[in-house]
């Protein structure tokens, strides 16, 4: 089969009228089951600062802010981790700011723990789930060295780190121009590591922050070449901004829906033959979600029963039964699943002490 183009890529992405409904029926043939998945989580920030300032953030806390979440202590942790097993989440996704440790009131708390930097506490937090926990751990934290990446692959079922835009223009604007870590290279160094160290891995790209539709096509070819070379991303999110009341961002627009049905369109397109899903994050697209799936999007994410989504507070998740329902509405399937595709669950993957968890899970919808 010819394989997909950029040209093509922009064919859809600048499609109107009619041809956009082509374009989504088009996609129906590629779908190999009925079947769309979730994962059951718990979304736990370690910490809210964070060396980056995104013009789209509400995550990011100030150090003198009293409610800013310093570094949570292990028996915070855990309580959450506990009060998720009573709900049947299968995944603890830990979530916190980039090079957090640069500040001075993160490393004396880490300090106090007894640890000198993040990644190691992250480590233990990791090692704890495993060892007291039912769950498997998912930790998605910015940029992290090949070595941090290897140590924590050993306690980590799957991670994850949105490329967002392989394009440097956009660290010119609002939403980037204050945020080192948001440097492409940088971003694209740390998903080709997680590669070479065979990780399984999410990413995915966030538009309506500034882009061009040729950065769009850009940075989902970026994703794919990089899939290509080592086969360890597992899904692709297509993201939408959506302001925030407070954020710098405010006052700019979010993205259409047609941008996002074509988005959705152009990622199912190009990875069609690749066995990697397409995700919409359905919190973000409440009364539009279904749409997605007649796009070839067949997968939902992380959902938690229990905990918000601390990236876009304003947008809870949808229940359960509510996610069944508008999938079920279609005639699709939804079904639970692991934070590491099957694909990967193997000791080509992962590590005895995560394939020794997962053993002991049972999936129930």
């Amino acid at each position: 089969m010819k394989p997909i183009t950029k040209d093509d890529i922009l064919q859809i992405l600048n499609s109107r009228g009619s041809e956009i409904m082509k374009f989504a029926a088009e996609t129906e043939k590629y779908r190999e089951n009925n079947l769309i998945t979730y994962s059951k989580n718990v979304f736990i920030p370690l910490t809210e600062i964070c060396r980056n300032d995104c013009g789209y953030c509400n995550f990011k806390k100030d150090p003198s802010d009293p409610k800013a979440i310093i570094l949570k202590t292990k028996e915070e942790i855990l309580a959450d981790l506990k009060e998720a097993e009573k709900y049947g989440c299968k995944e603890a996704l830990f979530t916190f700011g980039e090079d957090a440790d640069e500040e001075e009131i993160v490393r004396l708390k880490l300090k106090e723990y007894g640890y000198s930097k993040m990644s190691d506490y992250v480590y233990d937090i990791c090692k704890m789930t495993l060892n007291e926990t039912s769950l498997l751990p998912h930790t998605n934290g910015g940029n992290f060295s090949f070595e941090d990446l290897k140590k924590l692959r050993d306690v980590n079922a799957s991670m994850g780190l949105m490329l967002e835009s392989s394009s440097k223009r956009l660290l010119e604007l609002p939403a980037h121009n204050k945020s080192p870590g948001k440097n492409p290279d940088l971003r694209i160094e740390t998903i080709e590591n997680a590669g070479k160290l065979k990780i399984p891995y999410t990413t995915g790209i966030l538009i309506g922050i500034g882009e061009t539709k040729e950065e769009i096509a850009d940075s989902l070819m970026t994703i794919k070449d990089i899939y290509d070379k080592y086969g360890h991303i597992q899904e692709v999110i297509i993201q939408n901004f959506t302001p925030i009341p407070g954020i710098e961002m405010e006052d700019w627009p979010e993205p259409s829906f047609l941008d996002m049905i074509r988005t959705v369109i152009a990622g199912t397109m190009l990875f069609k033959d690749s066995d990697v899903s397409i995700q919409v994050p359905p919190n973000l697209n409440r009364d539009t979600a279904q749409i997605f799936l007649l796009c070839g999007a067949d997968d939902w994410g992380g959902v938690s029963p229990v905990s918000p989504d601390y990236v876009n507070i304003t947008s809870p998740w949808p229940g359960i039964d509510e996610l069944k329902k508008i999938t079920e509405d279609e005639g699709f399937e939804l079904i639970e699943r692991l934070c590491v595709y099957e694909k990967y669950i193997n000791n080509d993957w992962l590590s005895d002490e995560v394939l020794n968890q997962i053993s002991k899970i049972s999936l129930h919808q």
